[in-house]
């Protein structure tokens, strides 16, 4: 029977997420907002400790002193870059909280936040859950890789939008790099020399066009083009950066191999062209069983607050997929739409941020610790 006694402070949860979304926090410049996090739990008597990532970052960890945690909340403090360093900040608008970050996930970051405070304030610090706020996601995802070298957790609940449906299974992600090489002439030359841009945009051609038939499921985005810049001149190299968003069980190993025998092909048929293909992230997804203790505690929680338990799959790569890679078991589940994150018209409802953290807070109060 999940206890559901314990109401968490509304107030005081909307008044953390405005400032949290105020203090600006891409990757590499996350530090004023741990700062502001750390002294935060601090002051409401939280054993929060910084995990330093680098000389001037850090994670956010928070676990209990007397109990070895088995379950971890995770959420990332940074976001991407703002759209428009004028109008990032945090409004409100009726129910609807707007600004860069909240949705993508400083809504999930301040739930988490709320449900640990509302619990250490009632006596409940023994719970075997821990909390680990971390930066970088959005960039190398190196906050989440020091945590697990450093910490070993069975399971996890990430804060990324979800809508708050729990994603048991998640998809896979592969960043390519692609380069040109050329020669760099003056441009009334062009014609005479080879041009790394155009040799970049026919080959973007032929990748897109084995993507377009043969990528009935994954998703591709061509993220970043540049080329050198050359003046009046043709460029003497170029650059392509692909996103792939692949579903939980694509074989990663099968498809680079796939890819680099068409680059090798493609550069067989153009012999002119100077271009390599590195894969710079490889992530395998995952699905997890619809099963097991935490499942099934889950499962009780939302039908204790009348929701439709009904998994999906996260579409996107996230910090989730290295807690996978380290053994950890991730179900992501966080306030928000992931349709608005990265948007110039980010939002989410405060609504569904206090859900958000009732449901995060049945979760530890409720959690047992296996075997």
């Amino acid at each position: 029977m999940v206890k559901h006694k314990l109401q968490i402070n509304t107030r005081r949860l909307q008044q953390q997420l405005r400032k949290m979304v105020n203090i600006y926090s891409p990757p590499g410049k996350e530090k004023d907002l741990v700062d502001f996090i750390y002294n935060y739990l601090k002051r409401h008597g939280l054993p929060v400790v910084r995990q330093a990532v680098d000389e001037e970052r850090h994670n956010l960890i928070v676990e209990p002193d007397d109990v070895e945690a088995e379950l971890v909340l995770v959420g990332h403090l940074d976001t991407v870059e703002a759209y428009d360093l004028e109008s990032y900040e945090y409004s409100l608008d009726g129910d609807t909280a707007a600004g860069l970050g909240t949705a993508d996930m400083k809504g999930g970051c301040a739930a988490m936040i709320e449900a640990f405070l509302t619990l250490w304030e009632n006596g409940h610090t023994n719970r075997p859950v821990a909390l680990a706020l971390v930066v970088g996601e959005e960039d190398y995802g190196d906050g989440a890789q020091r945590l697990v070298r450093e910490y070993d957790f069975s399971a996890a609940i990430v804060g990324e939008p979800t809508d708050l449906r729990p994603c048991l299974s998640h998809y896979g992600y592969l960043e390519i790099q692609l380069t040109t090489q050329g020669q760099r002439v003056h441009a009334s030359l062009a014609p005479q020399a080879h041009n790394a841009a155009t040799a970049m945009l026919r080959l973007l051609l032929a990748y897109i066009q084995h993507f377009d038939q043969e990528l009935v499921d994954g998703v591709y985005n061509l993220r970043d083009l540049t080329s050198a810049r050359s003046g009046f001149a043709a460029p003497d190299n170029c650059e392509a950066w692909i996103d792939l968003h692949l579903p939980a069980l694509t074989h990663m190993g099968q498809l680079t191999f796939q890819l680099e025998e068409l680059h090798t092909n493609y550069l067989k048929a153009n012999a002119q062209c100077d271009a390599a293909i590195h894969f710079n992230t490889i992530h395998a997804g995952y699905e997890l069983p619809q099963k097991g203790p935490l499942v099934d505690l889950l499962k009780t929680v939302y039908d204790r607050h009348h929701l439709s338990f009904d998994p999906t799959s996260f579409p996107s790569h996230s910090d989730a997929n290295t807690l996978w890679a380290a053994g950890i078991k991730p179900i992501l589940l966080g306030p928000g739409q992931l349709e608005k994150a990265h948007t110039a018209e980010e939002s989410v409802t405060l609504s569904q941020v206090k859900l958000a953290a009732q449901i995060y807070m049945d979760l530890i109060l409720n959690y047992a610790k296996e075997g």
